[in-house]
């Protein structure tokens, strides 16, 4: 038996632990876990050019229109700690196998939903697998490069994300427009990716399998998925299904406190708590978690509503959409490459994240400018900046976390950087949709009431489809959903700004050479 160093609870014996990694064979694993964490991020986001015709076809409602991409984002923001926890307690390789497994199956059963409640519960599958494979890649990087040399490596995490992130709605809007295909073959894709990333991952990963006696945190887990879905619940519903000051919005968010309470005292007395709150409470980790919220927002919500706003407001074709938000993925890849390469030469990682948080604020500040009127490439200049922000940051948080632990640590850890920047994109994609739709019902029923149309206040949800509406009623809800997003990006770069001010607190820590962590 071997005591690992950094281990705070119990006894660690570590087996087959191989030698270290050359650059190729770090590349032939990471091709397996990059091709799969690719088929994921990308799975997130392929359905947002793909909805309005999705929801069309389905017969579905404006709350279910949300519900379709937060299924996913939600299941995997629940997830990620729990597989994070796993990661640290059994087989990395088993459980990146096993997400990838979960991911092909809801992916097949999404693509055969008959109806939206189906096509919910199955995007939630795929969240599910989507948390796995999100902590376990982060985890498994950890464990075989020490954090010096991962800026490198963690830029090419980093870049997939980002393309993938930015591409789905582009894939998306092909698949749909393309004939013989349909919305049903967004699911469907993303199947030949993950069988090649299970084949390349048992042919090429070799890790060392960490075991130590498992105690499984089951009841932070319940607490932390609670804690975390009512809040969304309640954004989805308030307003619409009951007043936002009431009774049932106190309950709500009441009962979001309590499980946050009671989560943070059961992983204070868990022998391996699923978020450990020691890890958490170093500064450096709860930074990085504040600045992560700021990122998800930025990322998912940039993708869901500009790809919306190309649509709705200017008239774009599904494809046509994707392709005019290419700058915020170029920019997300020059970004996240960039950065990486110049920690790993340099050693230096805080002022990537300062740059970063100003380019994210500065690019959603500059995106709440638009309306229906703004040319579109300005849109598109603006997304660039709010691209480069984002590389610069999704992975390099990671990075400065996973340099505070020990290997024996490094999932929970960086699982925990994920959990948050998943939640504040789901949040984000959430709290952003209703400020949305609540903007757009109150600026269309007024104009459709002067032309003698009654919605009855709801206006919204059946207007999504303006190539079938009648011109005028067309132009006016093209207008409002061009002037609403500027609004949201509004709120987004105010959510921008605490980022910074985390960046611009938290303190450089050298890079160490070594995976282990000495004492």
């Amino acid at each position: 038996m071997q005591s690992s160093p950094g281990s705070p609870a119990m006894p660690t014996t570590v087996v087959d632990d191989p030698a270290p990694l050359t650059h190729r064979e770090i590349l032939e694993v990471l091709f397996g876990l990059l091709s799969g964490m690719f088929t994921a991020i990308i799975s997130s986001t392929i359905v947002s050019n793909a909805l309005p015709t999705i929801i069309a076809d389905l017969d579905g409602s404006q709350t279910q229109y949300t519900w379709v991409v937060t299924a996913s984002l939600l299941a995997m923001t629940v997830s990620t700690p729990v597989w994070g926890k796993l990661a640290d307690l059994f087989s990395k390789k088993l459980l990146v196998q096993l997400s990838l497994v979960i991911f092909v199956l809801g992916s097949v059963l999404a693509g055969l939903s008959r109806n939206v409640p189906e096509l919910i519960a199955m995007r939630a599958v795929q969240g599910l697998a989507m948390g796995g494979l999100v902590a376990n890649a982060q985890a498994i990087i950890g464990s075989i490069i020490p954090p010096r040399d991962r800026g490198r490596y963690s830029g090419y995490m980093g870049a997939t994300m980002a393309v993938g992130t930015v591409t789905g709605p582009l894939v998306g809007g092909v698949i749909v427009d393309t004939p013989g295909l349909g919305w049903r073959w967004c699911f469907y894709v993303c199947v030949p990716l993950a069988v090649i990333s299970l084949i390349v991952l048992q042919r090429y990963l070799r890790i060392a399998t960490i075991r130590r006696p498992v105690k499984i945190d089951y009841v932070g887990a319940v607490l932390i998925a609670i804690g975390a879905s009512l809040p969304l619940l309640w954004v989805t519903f308030a307003g619409e299904h009951y007043d936002w000051i009431s009774w049932t919005s106190a309950a709500f968010l009441g009962g979001a406190s309590l499980a946050w309470l009671l989560a943070v005292r059961v992983e204070l007395r868990h022998p391996e708590p699923l978020v450990p709150i020691s890890v958490v409470r170093e500064r450096t980790t709860s930074l990085a978690i504040i600045g992560s919220i700021a990122v998800g927002t930025a990322m998912f919500g940039g993708s869901v509503f500009l790809g919306q706003y190309f649509q709705v407001a200017g008239g774009r074709t599904p494809t046509e959409a994707g392709l005019l938000s290419m700058p915020l993925m170029l920019g997300s890849l020059v970004g996240t490459t960039a950065s990486g390469q110049l920690i790993t030469r340099t050693g230096f990682w805080k002022r990537y994240l300062v740059l970063g948080s100003t380019l994210l604020v500065i690019g959603l500040a500059l995106l709440a400018t638009i309306d229906h009127t703004t040319p579109e490439w300005h849109a598109m200049v603006f997304m660039g900046l709010l691209g480069l922000g984002m590389g610069m940051l999704l992975q390099n948080y990671v990075l400065a976390v996973q340099n505070t632990v020990d290997v024996t640590q490094v999932g929970a850890a960086s699982a925990t950087v994920s959990f948050f920047r998943s939640l504040g994109g789901t949040i984000g994609v959430s709290v952003l949709g209703a400020i949305l739709a609540v903007q757009v019902r109150d600026d269309v029923t007024p104009k459709l009431q002067d032309l003698g149309i009654d919605t009855g206040g709801k206006a919204g949800g059946s207007l999504l489809d303006v190539n079938h509406l009648p011109t005028p009623v067309a132009e006016i809800v093209r207008s409002a959903y061009g002037d609403a997003t500027g609004t949201i990006f509004a709120v987004a770069a105010g959510v921008a700004v605490i980022s910074l001010v985390a960046a611009l607190l938290i303190r450089e820590v050298p890079l160490r050479t070594t995976v282990r962590k000495k004492d």
